[in-house]
C-alpha cells in the first residue's frame, strides 16, 4: 500500500514519515517545505501538484494545515484555502484516483467556546457528541474540512477517518500567566491529565485509523491522553483539581516537589478518547500515570520520538512559503 502524508515536513508528518517508513512502508511525503521526509515540494490547494502526488496512491494521510498560532500572522483567506480549499483538492483527487482511504487530522481546537463552561460550573467533559462552537478562523475551517471529508464519504463512498488530536505540540503554552508561572515540562505534564498527547500515540492512531478506515467507512474520534477522570470527578476538578488527582496518584506531590513543580488549581474540561480506543483499537501508553512512573525513575516522560521531533516552530520559515507547513 503506497501512502500520502501530506505537510511531512511538520511536527506530525515527519513523526508518520519517520515510523511508516521504519515500518517498511511505502510513503511519500507532501510539504511546500523542503526536507529529509518530503518528496514532492507543493501546496496542497495547487490541483495539479496534488493530482501529482495522489497518482499511484491508496492511502492519504493529511496532516498539513495553517494552525491557531498562524491566527496572528495569516489571513482569514489565508487559512480558507489551506484548511478548507486544500483539503478539498486532496479529497477530490482521491476520489478520482480511487484512492481506498482517507485519514483527516483535524483538533480539539475545532470544540471550541465548548470546551470552557461557565463559572461555577463542572469541567465540560469532551468526547465526539459534543457540538462545536469554533472560536476563531482556526477552528472554522478546521470543521469545515471535517464537514467535506463526510459529504465525500456519503457521495462517493471514500473512507474517510477524522482525528481530533488534542496537544503534542513542544512548543511553550500561547497562554502569557500559564508560561510565566509554571516550567514548560511542568505545563505538559499536568496536562497529560486532561487536554495532550504524545507524538508516539498519535502517530499510533494515525497507523490504526488507516488499518480500520475501509471498515469503519466514516468516524470522528478525540485522540488525547486516556483521563484518570471520570465525570463524577468533574465538579471537585473545577474546583480543586490537586485534590483529585492527590486521591487518584497519592505519590504525585512528592515527585511534583522535587522539581518545584506545582499542579493546576483548577481543569476546566476533559478528553474522552473511549471510542477511539474501542473502535481503532488504539492504546496510548504515554499518559499521566507513565509520565510519573519515568520521572520517579529519574527519565524523560516524553517518548523517543517526540525527542527527535524536537521544536519547530510555526513561523520560523519566510512568509511566502510558511502557509501550508503543518
Amino acid at each position: 500500500m503506497r501512502i500520502l502524508v501530506t505537510g511531512s515536513s511538520g511536527h506530525l508528518g515527519e513523526a508518520l514519515m519517520r515510523v511508516l517508513r521504519a515500518d517498511g512502508r511505502d510513503v511519500l511525503g507532501l510539504d511546500v517545505l523542503e526536507s529529509p521526509y518530503t518528496d514532492i515540494v507543493g501546496s496542497v490547494a495547487d490541483a495539479g501538484v496534488v493530482r501529482r502526488a495522489v497518482d499511484g496512491t491508496d492511502a492519504i494521510v493529511h496532516t498539513a494545515t495553517l494552525h491557531k498560532p498562524h491566527v496572528d500572522s495569516h489571513g482569514r483567506h489565508e487559512f480558507v484555502a489551506t484548511n478548507v480549499t486544500g483539503t478539498l483538492t486532496l479529497l477530490e483527487a482521491a476520489v478520482h484516483a480511487g484512492v481506498g482511504r482517507f485519514v483527516f487530522t483535524s483538533t480539539t481546537s475545532a470544540f471550541g467556546r465548548a470546551l470552557v463552561p461557565a463559572p461555577g460550573e463542572p469541567a465540560a467533559w469532551i468526547d465526539e457528541d459534543v457540538t462545536p462552537i469554533p472560536r476563531n478562523v482556526y477552528g472554522v475551517t478546521k470543521t469545515a474540512a471535517e464537514d467535506l471529508c463526510e459529504l465525500v464519504h456519503r457521495d462517493h463512498g471514500l473512507p474517510c477517518l477524522i482525528l481530533r488530536t488534542s496537544r503534542f505540540f513542544p512548543e511553550g503554552d500561547d497562554r502569557d500567566d500559564v508560561r510565566d508561572a509554571y516550567d514548560d515540562a511542568n505545563v505538559k505534564v499536568n496536562e497529560l491529565l486532561y487536554r495532550r498527547a504524545d507524538i508516539e500515540d498519535v502517530v499510533d492512531a494515525h497507523r490504526r485509523a488507516l488499518e480500520r478506515a475501509p471498515e469503519i467507512g466514516f468516524g470522528r474520534y478525540v485522540v488525547s491522553a486516556t483521563p484518570p477522570f471520570t465525570r463524577a470527578d468533574l465538579g471537585e476538578l473545577r474546583a480543586d483539581a490537586p485534590a483529585v488527582v492527590r486521591r487518584l496518584f497519592p505519590g504525585y506531590e512528592a515527585v511534583y516537589d522535587e522539581r518545584g513543580w506545582r499542579m493546576f488549581a483548577s481543569i476546566d474540561r476533559v478528553y474522552d478518547n473511549a471510542r477511539a480506543r474501542r473502535e481503532l483499537g488504539w492504546s496510548p501508553r504515554y499518559d499521566f500515570g507513565h509520565a510519573l512512573e519515568r520521572l520517579r525513575a529519574g527519565e524523560e516522560p516524553r517518548s523517543d520520538l517526540a525527542r527527535a521531533i524536537g521544536a519547530k516552530g510555526y513561523h520560523a520559515i519566510p512568509e511566502a512559503r510558511r502557509s501550508l507547513s503543518s
